[in-house]
């Protein structure tokens, strides 16, 4: 097995190569002035079940167009020396949000980018919780493995709710079943009755209404809010809003993936919510360090849900 890793901030991809007990492999990644990139790996992939370890969000340096077409260049050159298997490991998939037409000619980008990853011989996808996991199916065709963030979740929540009720939410109705997942599995680590609200919430040219409206009782209760990403973090916000209207006790904020595009700050600052827990997907790099905000920002380890889904998949391969 070899696992490259192409981040340019590879502390992930170096924590999950020693959660697996390996080094990453070796490859070169030249930058050229007019803006082209080379990347080759330097260890012969011939025969092997390789994986590569990428997020295709934004960062300092590059966009998710950037990281896509790196990704898949690589891919692609992975399979042309030989590689027996690529397998992707998306720690964020980008155009996932986008996965059904809402308007007249709308594109489907979750699907163009299935197409795209097919197009240069992709085996596999391990990505951290998509958008909509039906719609991530439906859209590629190679396997996919999903995985879900609330394991890594369980013990940061169980910290937190004490002994009075307990209330899982979704912020809107597309987060129903992600939600439900978690409110059974955390039933069964606390051992006691954990409840579900969903917040309504409407859409409409980017703008985010309807949130004034919670179904579920949580007077009185802890309500672990969860969300699959926090762009502005707009939704989460008007969640929280309504449901301390509702007469919940405490509001504690999750999502998979942080992304903290620049109006998140009023997230973080906003007093209905006590707390944001995010996973370690992406880097938290557009928040100033400075922001006392910060400080009710805690970020947990994705590693130990990628190592063990990597591990199941190597183990496949070698039956």
């Amino acid at each position: 097995m070899q696992l490259y890793t192409l981040d340019e901030d590879d502390r992930f991809g170096i924590a999950l190569a020693t959660a697996l007990g390996r080094s990453p492999a070796a490859h070169e990644e030249r930058r050229f002035d007019d803006g082209e990139r080379k990347l080759r790996p330097l260890d012969d992939p011939r025969g092997h079940d390789v994986y590569v370890v990428a997020g295709l969000h934004g960062g300092p340096l590059d966009s998710p167009h950037d990281r896509l077409c790196r990704l898949l260049m690589f891919v692609a050159t992975l399979r042309d020396h030989g590689a027996a298997r690529v397998t992707a490991v998306l720690r964020y998939l980008a155009y996932a949000r986008k996965d059904r037409r809402t308007q007249p000619f709308d594109p489907l980008g979750l699907r163009c980018v299935a197409q795209l990853f097919e197009a240069v011989g992709l085996s596999q996808l391990i990505v951290l919780e998509a958008h909509d996991l039906a719609a991530l199916q439906n859209a590629f065709r190679c396997p996919t493995v999903h995985l879900s963030a609330h394991p890594v979740f369980d013990p940061v929540a169980a910290t937190l709710v004490g002994e009075g009720p307990v209330v899982v939410a979704s912020p809107d109705p597309g987060g129903v079943r992600r939600a439900q997942l978690w409110r059974e599995s955390l039933q069964q680590r606390l051992g006691r009755p954990v409840e579900f609200a969903m917040v309504a919430k409407r859409r409409s040219a980017g703008r985010v209404s309807g949130t004034d409206r919670v179904a579920g009782d949580v007077a009185g209760a802890t309500v672990l809010l969860l969300d699959d990403l926090i762009a502005s973090g707009e939704t989460l916000r008007l969640a929280a809003a309504a449901l301390r209207h509702a007469g919940a006790r405490a509001v504690y904020a999750f999502a998979a993936h942080g992304l903290f595009t620049p109006a998140a700050a009023a997230l973080l600052a906003d007093p209905a919510l006590t707390r944001v827990v995010v996973t370690d997907s992406v880097p938290p790099w557009r928040l100033p360090a400075a922001d006392p905000t910060t400080d009710r920002l805690q970020v947990v380890s994705a590693v130990p849900l990628f190592a063990a889904a990597i591990s199941d998949c190597a183990r496949a391969v070698a039956r």
